[in-house]
């Protein structure tokens, strides 16, 4: 006799809602929809106050505590098939819970945008668009001809297509070309795109281009051997190696493996404009599907690079820090390039830092996660010394080049012209005349930090946040860069009414200007967020400079990281004296970071490079040691003194912010929070930010310090639970940065 089971209808789900509050909220769910239809992680469409919004399902339940009358029904399920698989939705609760954010917030940002929408977008989801080159007749050299001499980037984007065919647009933008050349070249029956069906990649003979691997040191070999070695086992590997020393074939050849047994990769980088570089690199070494996922693809292509992750038709998913949330079935391996990097840290909403939820994520998949940097961040140098992370080397470039040697000039002792001594216009005339390549570093972009009058001194402050409005003359107007209102400029002194005015310090604008003038015989770039505006500028201007187009770059910290410039041999930074007295424990170290990624790139091939640094504190003993000794001596001898003022890594924090229209609603209300006690923590503050005002806001920081993470938590835990009964809590916004980096904002 059969048992007949009885299935008891799912009457109720809880869902995550994209609104600050960190609960779940109930629902009944109409006997219309059978329990299949009701799936964890599925997308529903749901009433909230006077709106409907797509929530997550969380959990269901048979039975509710709340009476039915105080619930309401769904409207609906959003039935595309598409959810949030069960590793990936316990990632990211996992990850709610430790940044203690709202967890309908943290959801809604590992989705597309078109799918956080009531109206679904209506591409077909089922198939992806590539470009190849139309067969041909003898008539296609003189027409290609033709387009070399009226339009060399179409006949560029030809040549790539025809090299690498199969690109799909998301990966023909991220190259540098525009959709007008791509509809141009369409138009003119040269290429074509085709749709076709997303199926899942499969490793096959052709998969990898054996002819571009290059030979290993054996530094490099043992790391990859390692690496392939923890192969579906959880293991943290930091690469430790100095700028130039071949981290990226380490990456190459350490997910072979992978590949191979047709599971996917996941590659963080810090910065949108290293995305080009890497994907030309993977894309020579690899005939596989790589997918790019960052804020310079639009909604639509974002779409798609999910999609293709989800269905396992991407082997390779390259990122920037939000592609840690990428839905990848197969996933294998994760690496991250420049691990020490500050982009890695969400500064604001949901304050997440990419390479230790990237571990995590590792950690629950039991796969193996690559840490490279050649300035490993001092808690990634911590946990390898200390055994938790497998902790390898490489110490030397491969092949003939050698490290730049880095020297300071003091410029008290020199006459200085346009922010250059007379030291290091001489090293710039002399490269130039080698043939070779000079990169000037300025991390301040504009034409100038400020404008004053000559005979009041009347500065123009930005009245939202009591700053000095840069100038960017090129735009003719002066622009805040801290809440990025603007003004025209002024003609005359608003409070003596004099003409003189004029710009005090000096930018990247200015310096491009002064540097034509001084070396008119040579073509100059500059290259930072300004410059790098429209899309596709940056790849283009990157490779104009890898075709000895310029030979003086001028830039900001965009052109210190992960570049390649065979022929740059001089680097030289204006200016690192602002990083030396800091208020913030981490300034030195990130001023040593910066300071050592510039410099790696001089002299990355067989000609010698020189890195050239000015400063009014020659014999200050940072720069002694990084000139010296070097980053690791450095690093080494930081986590001493971090370890003696009992300072993260060797203990936690959280950061309490706080703002206001007031400064007396912020001061109070963290003023609050401190009466409470909680065993193995400490309070410092509350204090007014570094920037006390910002866009009208005033703020104010307060910092929780614990000995051991599970202190801290409960701690934070217990004073968000108090902040409902804070008097002062509807008078202010307030935010919660667990591991906070950066305690000026």
């Amino acid at each position: 006799m059969v048992k007949k089971v009885l299935v008891m209808q799912v009457s109720y789900i809880q869902v995550a809602i994209p609104v600050p509050m960190r609960q779940l909220f109930t629902y009944i769910v109409p006997k219309s929809i059978s329990n299949d239809e009701i799936q964890i992680g599925a997308r529903v469409i749901v009433p909230f106050s006077h709106r409907e919004v797509i929530g997550i399902i969380i959990s269901t339940s048979e039975v509710c505590d709340i009476d039915d009358k105080k619930l309401k029904p769904i409207i609906g399920l959003v039935n595309d098939n598409f959810r949030f698989p069960p590793a990936l939705l316990k990632f990211l609760l996992r990850c709610a819970d430790y940044y203690h954010h709202p967890i309908g917030d943290v959801l809604q940002l590992a989705l597309p945008v078109l799918l956080r929408q009531i109206e679904q977008p209506t591409i077909d989801l089922a198939t992806t668009w590539h470009c190849f080159l139309l067969e041909q007749d003898s008539e296609e050299k003189l027409v290609l001809e033709k387009i070399v001499k009226r339009a060399p980037k179409q006949a560029e984007l030809y040549n790539v297509i025809k090299t690498h065919p199969g690109l799909t647009w998301a990966e023909i933008r991220t190259l540098g070309y525009t959709k007008a050349q791509l509809n141009t070249l369409e138009k003119k029956k040269l290429i074509e795109e085709r749709q076709q069906k997303a199926e899942t990649f499969v490793y096959h003979q052709d998969a990898l281009a054996e002819n571009e691997k290059l030979t290993l040191t054996v530094e490099q070999a043992v790391i990859v051997s390692a690496v392939k070695a923890s192969f579906e086992q959880f293991s943290c590997h930091l690469v430790d190696g100095v700028t130039g020393s071949g981290k990226t074939e380490v990456y190459l050849q350490a997910m072979e493996k992978t590949l191979a047994a047709n599971k996917q990769v996941l590659v963080l980088v810090p910065e949108i404009g290293l995305t080009p570089q890497m994907l030309s690199r993977f894309e020579q070494r690899f005939n596989l599907p790589i997918c790019l996922h960052h804020s310079g693809l639009n909604d639509k292509e974002r779409l798609q690079t999910w999609l293709a992750a989800q269905r396992g038709t991407a082997a390779i998913i390259i990122g920037t820090r939000s592609a840690v949330f990428a839905p990848l079935h197969h996933l294998g391996l994760i690496i991250v390039d420049e691990e020490h990097d500050g982009s890695f840290k969400q500064q604001d909403s949901f304050r997440y830092h990419a390479r230790d939820i990237a571990i995590l994520r590792a950690g629950q998949l039991n796969i193996p996660i690559v840490l490279g940097s050649a300035t490993p961040s001092l808690e990634t140098l911590q946990n390898a010394l200390s055994g938790k992370y497998q902790y390898h080397q490489l110490t030397k470039r491969p092949g003939q080049s050698t490290q730049a040697k880095i020297s300071l000039i003091n410029v008290a002792q020199q006459q200085m012209e346009h922010g250059l001594s007379g030291t290091l216009k001489k090293a710039i005339e002399t490269t130039l005349k080698r043939g070779e390549q000079a990169l000037i570093f300025l991390n301040r972009r504009g034409y100038a930090p400020a404008i004053n009058c000559q005979e009041c001194h009347w500065v123009a402050d930005c009245q939202r946040c009591n700053k000095p409005y840069t100038l960017h003359q090129g735009k003719k107007l002066l622009i805040c860069h801290h809440c990025s209102s603007q003004k025209r400029i002024p003609y005359q002194c608003p409070s003596c009414g004099s003409v003189r005015i004029k710009p005090m310090g000096q930018g990247t604008e200015q310096l491009e200007e002064r540097i034509g003038e001084l070396f008119a015989d040579y073509s100059t770039v500059r290259i930072d967020r300004d410059s790098t505006r429209k899309k596709g500028e940056l790849a283009k201007l990157l490779q104009e400079v890898s075709d000895k187009k310029h030979q003086l770059l001028i830039g900001t910290q965009m052109l210190a990281k992960g570049h390649h410039f065979p022929d740059v041999t001089l680097v030289a930074v204006l200016d690192v004296d602002g990083a030396l007295f800091s208020f913030d424990f981490r300034a030195a170290e990130h001023m040593a970071q910066l300071l050592v990624q510039v410099a790696g790139r001089a002299g990355r091939e067989s000609k010698p490079g020189k890195v050239l640094v000015q400063t009014n504190f020659p014999e200050h003993p940072l720069l002694q040691d990084l000139v010296n000794n070097g980053y690791p001596h450095f690093a080494k001898y930081a986590l001493t003194e971090r370890k003696q003022a009992l300072l993260p890594p060797f203990s936690y924090q959280a950061l309490f912010r706080a703002e206001a229209n007031y400064p007396s609603y912020p001061e109070k209300f963290l003023s609050a929070l401190t009466e409470f006690t909680f065993d193995g923590c400490q309070f410092a503050g509350p204090v007014p930010a570094a920037m006390e005002k910002k866009a009208g806001k005033y703020r104010y920081h307060l910092i929780v310090q614990a000995k051991s993470r599970k202190q801290l938590h409960l701690a934070i835990y217990q004073l968000i639970n108090a902040i409902s009964q804070n008097e002062w809590q509807k008078k202010v916004r307030w935010t919660v940065d667990v591991d906070p980096l950066d305690l000026s904002w």
